[in-house]
């Protein structure tokens, strides 16, 4: 990146200077690997830097192909991943014009209206004119990219409703008098958010495919560590990013790499079995779960650079993947992913 690109844009915090927080920061990258793990639920005390941590990994992010000028970020190679319009063009063998962009995050706002996510139809233009005016929302501009919503315990539920549907199905349909236009919506969820604000209902959570946990740091070395680091960002944003700049190649090229590998990474039966068998032990309602604790523990190898999963790969990922989804008992003393670490033991034992 140049630095007159640096110079104009807003500093970010780099994402490899970030102190602590290891199980945030985990989480984010496995689903930066494998979008299918279903996004990232933060939650934690205030001022613990979930908002920064989640900001910075957009630094991180790799470059993708996209078709010029379509709002969709639409892929050129890949049919459920492109909007109609392109779809059409390639069927008609019209040539399409590719450009490289960085995997977008996009920020949705709290007070952010139906129609600003999803998007709207011009009606007047489709009864005047006889075409569909589609003005795309932010689940078009998110598409193949990353939705970060914080405060999203706050958000109103019918469109956290309308975020993990589409986040699941990869698709938004906009309805309206009787006209109805559908597009790609591939993307990472991530949200954050303060339990004392309230939680998400059980089964929203539950559409999570992983949950984080972030706690105060108690250590003062820690602490004062943190402080400074802010303090020098705050005082020469550029000069900080600069002393990271090795750093966040590193890690970035690690991220490409792993993605890569991703596929030629095995997880033995034997290994499955005793996943499903901690799934079922904790009462965790459906397949999710069985789902999730697979694909992060394969992301995690391959973030490694192996192709085969250990069960520490498993122990490191499960409680991040199932901890949401243990049925709550207000008498219980032990930590939820205490709880599931406790049954990991006794199974892998």
């Amino acid at each position: 990146m140049s630095e007159k690109i640096e110079l104009e844009s807003r500093p970010v915090f780099p994402f490899t200077s970030i102190v602590g927080q290891e199980e945030m920061k985990l989480a984010l990258i496995l689903n930066v690997i494998d979008p299918k793990i279903g996004g990232v639920m933060v939650m934690g005390d205030r001022g613990t830097g979930k908002s920064t941590t989640v900001r910075a990994l957009s630094d991180l992010l790799p470059d993708m192909k996209v078709v010029a000028n379509d709002p969709f970020n639409s892929d050129p190679n890949d049919p459920e991943l492109m909007s109609d319009e392109v779809a059409d063009k390639i069927k008609n063998n019209k040539t399409l014009e590719i450009e490289t962009k960085k995997i977008p995050m996009i920020d949705l706002p709290l007070g952010a209206t139906e129609d600003r996510v999803c998007g709207t139809i011009d009606m007047e233009k489709a009864l005047t004119e006889g075409i569909k005016a589609f003005e795309p929302g932010l689940l078009a501009s998110a598409n193949r990219g990353i939705l970060y919503v914080d405060e999203v315990n706050l958000l109103d539920d019918h469109l956290v409703d309308v975020l993990l549907d589409s986040a699941a199905s990869g698709w938004n349909t906009v309805e309206r008098e009787g006209i109805s236009i559908s597009h790609p919506a591939r993307f990472i969820l991530v949200g954050s958010g303060n339990p004392e604000e309230g939680e998400l209902r059980p089964q929203l959570l539950d559409r999570f495919g992983m949950h984080a946990e972030i706690r105060t740091v108690k250590e003062p070395d820690l602490r004062v560590q943190i402080v400074e680091q802010r303090a020098a960002f705050d005082s020469d944003p550029i000069e900080f990013r600069n002393n990271y700049s090795e750093s966040q190649k590193t890690l970035s090229e690690k991220i490409v790499k792993a993605r890569e590998l991703l596929k030629e990474v095995d997880l033995n039966y034997e290994f499955r079995i005793k996943i499903s068998q901690i799934c079922s032990e904790l009462n965790v309602d459906g397949l999710r779960g069985d789902i999730v604790t697979n694909r992060a523990a394969k992301a995690l190898t391959a973030f490694e650079g192996r192709n085969e999963v250990t069960a520490q790969d498993i122990f490191r990922v499960i409680p991040l993947c199932l901890r949401h989804r243990l049925r709550k008992d207000p008498l219980e003393t032990i930590d939820s992913g205490d709880k599931v670490r406790d049954i990991f033991k006794k199974i892998f034992s």
